[in-house]
């Protein structure tokens, strides 16, 4: 009887990482649309002295890395986020209570699910968040990115925590 419920509180958290995961997507996908059905293409709404929204298509992967790459980087981007989602997917079944290590890799996989369906149903991402100062412009990014970054953050600062062997 103990057995079966030590087998159940890994299941239990391992499903509390795919739902934060989800929760990321949902935001991500529910930010875009609201974005898209209220700007045109490249329409920028200054909201403070230093914070815009605007629309933009991201063809690339971070700061428009090879956006004009001439479409191959689609597929390309795709696939790394299909492999990187099937890893991230057996760290968190494999180290479900590891809880700082978890948490980033489930903002990572949110992201990454978040910008993968953009690649898939659009052909590209939607960008929308647009900080500033004076005329020095921070390359637009979304809910997806800010996911991925603090979940790489979260994992280097889970490295840096560990004992080292």
């Amino acid at each position: 009887m103990a057995m079966a419920s030590q087998d159940i509180m890994p299941r239990q958290k391992f499903t509390a990482w795919l739902l934060l995961s989800a929760m990321v997507i949902a935001i991500d996908l529910l930010t875009k649309y609201w974005v898209q059905s209220t700007l045109a293409y490249s329409e920028q709404r200054p909201l403070t002295t230093f914070f815009d929204l605007v629309l933009f298509r991201n063809q690339g992967a971070a700061f428009s890395f090879l956006a004009g790459a001439g479409g191959w980087q689609r597929i390309f981007f795709s696939a790394i986020a299909l492999i990187a989602s099937v890893v991230i997917i057996y760290l968190l079944r494999k180290h479900p209570g590891q809880k700082l290590f978890c948490f980033g890799l489930s903002l990572i996989l949110g992201g990454a699910l978040g910008n993968l369906y953009d690649r898939l149903t659009l052909g590209y991402v939607v960008d929308f968040l647009y900080f500033h100062y004076q005329y020095h412009y921070w390359p637009a990014f979304n809910v997806a990115d800010s996911a991925i970054t603090g979940g790489v953050i979260l994992l280097l600062w889970d490295s840096f925590k560990r004992p080292q062997q």
